[in-house]
């Protein structure tokens, strides 16, 4: 039995409306699980699949922002209300000690499960992290803090790690060594991870960058199909005791009217045995918690 938890950033879960993309997406694979669109109106609990809106807000006014949503996810804190705000980008200063000692990884290696935390990171990540241009991620402080391994191109080329875009299409672009691959190629690579570890994290920034309008007109429907896809290719994989999570730490792409963040609640969806276990979480801070206990 594993746990594989794909964190979608900028996904919300909002009415099947005109002004949401995903009441109108070519989204075969979730809408065969659901009996329709990744929306609202599809919430639903079934013996191996539970779909419910959870509240990524956690009391805090403002527009929940990725910096203290991802602690929030990956530590099971409500990060807004400890720093006084929503924080985007980056966890604050202050909460990063307590991000690397009890994020899910390191709980979850102390009560003796393997983790893999399954994206690939170039060395231009590292260069750019040395030179200052960027900081290090909420995962990323999470993962060095247990001692999880940071997956490399060599294991993207062993098809041992995944690219946040799912395709490899920014490292081609980039001219680094990474063929292009299908979605569905890529979830049965996350699949395959699951054979080896108890819990397998993979996140994707897609829904929250094509939300924003950085991935130029147009680029929604296709941002959602290639998720959908990866969904399709990781349930065709994934070994039937294996549970599959999906969430986020913010709305976004689900409101084609703005292209910034929302005050939707996000989506959890768990597909798998171990489903039962989340009928309770209503916020995305007992996410961490809940897989830790399913665990």
């Amino acid at each position: 039995m594993a746990f594989l938890f794909v964190f979608l950033d900028g996904l919300g879960l909002a009415p099947s409306t005109v002004e949401n993309p995903l009441a109108a997406a070519t989204m075969v694979t979730f809408r065969d699980l659901l009996h329709g669109p990744l929306t609202l109106n599809h919430v639903q609990e079934r013996a191996d699949l539970l779909l419910r809106p959870i509240d990524a807000a956690l009391g805090v006014d403002g527009l929940p922002q990725s910096g203290t949503g991802h602690v929030a996810l990956l530590a099971g804190v409500n990060a807004p209300a400890l720093h006084g705000r929503h924080q985007p980008n980056f966890p604050p200063v202050a909460l990063r000690p307590l991000l690397a000692e009890r994020s899910i990884f390191r709980l979850a290696i102390q009560s003796g499960h393997t983790v893999a935390f399954a994206n690939a990171f170039s060395a231009g990540y590292w260069q750019a992290l040395a030179a200052r241009r960027i900081r290090r991620s909420a995962s990323v402080i999470a993962a060095e803090g247990a001692g999880v391994r940071l997956r490399d191109n060599d294991d993207l080329r062993e098809n041992r790690a995944l690219t946040w875009d799912i395709t490899r299409q920014a490292a081609h672009e980039r001219g680094e060594d990474a063929a292009m691959i299908t979605p569905e190629i890529a979830g049965s690579h996350l699949a395959n991870l699951a054979r080896e570890y108890a819990l397998v994290f993979f996140e994707c920034f897609l829904p929250d960058l094509a939300g924003h309008g950085r991935m130029g007109a147009g680029a929604v429907p296709e941002v959602l199909t290639r998720i959908d896809r990866l969904l399709g290719g990781l349930l065709t994989a994934r070994h039937p005791t294996d549970t599959i999570l999906i969430t986020s730490d913010h709305g976004n792409i689900e409101d084609d009217r703005t292209q910034s963040h929302t005050r939707n609640p996000v989506p959890l969806l768990v597909i798998g045995p171990q489903a039962g276990h989340f009928a309770t979480v209503t916020r995305i801070d007992a996410v961490a918690p809940a897989i830790l206990a399913a665990l």
